[in-house]
């Protein structure tokens, strides 16, 4: 099996200094051929957002197009999962996933570009009578076949009676079209083992509970972008409680895509780098200078 590990964006102006040298401060145009130098893939958010127009789907594969086995995952549009979904309008949903898959994720498929498509779910979207339905209904409008879908639940009534699992039925009809589920480490949700496709997804968004959630229950506000939000890094032991995890997918998948999301203050580099030697995973190294992360201890 082969496992691509990165971060969730790249464009990040937090990280010069940390990551990116300061002497390429202010060369944004610069910064992804530094990130490309280290790592073989990056998960992209900014579609999630706002669909992106043809021209920066271009730019991407301009960017990416020499780099020998590169990929790029899209996150879905908030349009499909957080619109359409949310309001129980499956037709209006279809509408706009095909729309992304004729505009971004077919043009990144045929250059030869795409890793995986991230379905990530709103934090308001419950397990109901008919939302199995209408992510059945999604699912079987796109190209699931032809594209690596994963599905990212992220509301509690999605889990099993154990609370250690994605509800059975819902990992059934991912199984059914080979749709990823995609395996979690985040604050409030952290199920997930049960592989449901010939491909794996793992995103790590740190574990910062009481900004993510506002009281018992109650997800985060969507259009919170605080960095602190993402202002976590994972220790050792975190991190190694992962790789059973991890082996134990190999003998299913034939590819796991493993994502950083706690970007902030390039934590998601330090985690990332963490990950792939503990994997043994060949990679060019860098020291990560964490210059917010003294402790009262280290001075004693």
């Amino acid at each position: 099996m082969t496992i691509l590990v990165g971060c969730s964006g790249w464009s990040y102006d937090d990280w010069v200094g940390k990551f990116y040298p300061l002497s390429m401060a202010g060369k944004k145009g610069e910064w992804f051929s530094y990130y490309a130098g280290y790592f073989q893939t990056v998960e992209i958010n900014s579609t999630f957002y706002r669909p992106p127009g043809e021209l920066q789907v271009q730019s991407w594969i301009k960017k990416a197009k020499d780099l020998k086995g590169f990929e790029y995952s899209v996150k879905v549009p908030q349009l499909v999962t957080h619109k359409a979904l949310v309001d129980g309008d499956v037709e209006r949903a279809v509408f706009w996933a095909a729309s992304f898959e004729k505009t971004c994720i077919k043009p990144l498929a045929e250059a030869g570009l795409l890793g995986g498509v991230l379905l990530q779910l709103s934090p308001y979207f419950r397990n109901d009578s008919s939302a199995l339905a209408s992510i059945n209904g999604l699912l079987d409008c796109i190209s699931h076949r032809e594209y690596d879908y994963a599905v990212e639940f992220r509301h509690r009534s999605w889990l099993d009676e154990g609370a250690r699992e994605i509800a059975p039925e819902a990992l059934d009809a991912l199984s059914e079209r080979n749709v990823a589920n995609v395996l979690i480490d985040g604050p409030g949700l952290h199920a997930g083992n049960e592989q449901t496709a010939d491909h794996a997804y793992v995103r790590f968004h740190g574990r910062n509970y009481d900004i993510w959630y506002r009281g018992e229950d109650k997800a985060e506000t969507e259009d919170d972008h605080r960095l602190d939000r993402y202002d976590y890094l994972y220790n050792k032991e975190q991190l190694e409680a992962w790789v059973p995890r991890i082996k134990a997918a190999e003998l299913k998948a034939d590819k796991m895509r493993v994502y950083f999301n706690n970007h902030a203050r390039s934590k998601s580099v330090r985690n990332a780098f963490l990950l792939m030697d503990m994997l043994s995973i060949e990679h060019k190294s860098k020291e990560i200078r964490l210059q917010d992360q003294f402790t009262l201890g280290e001075f004693q």
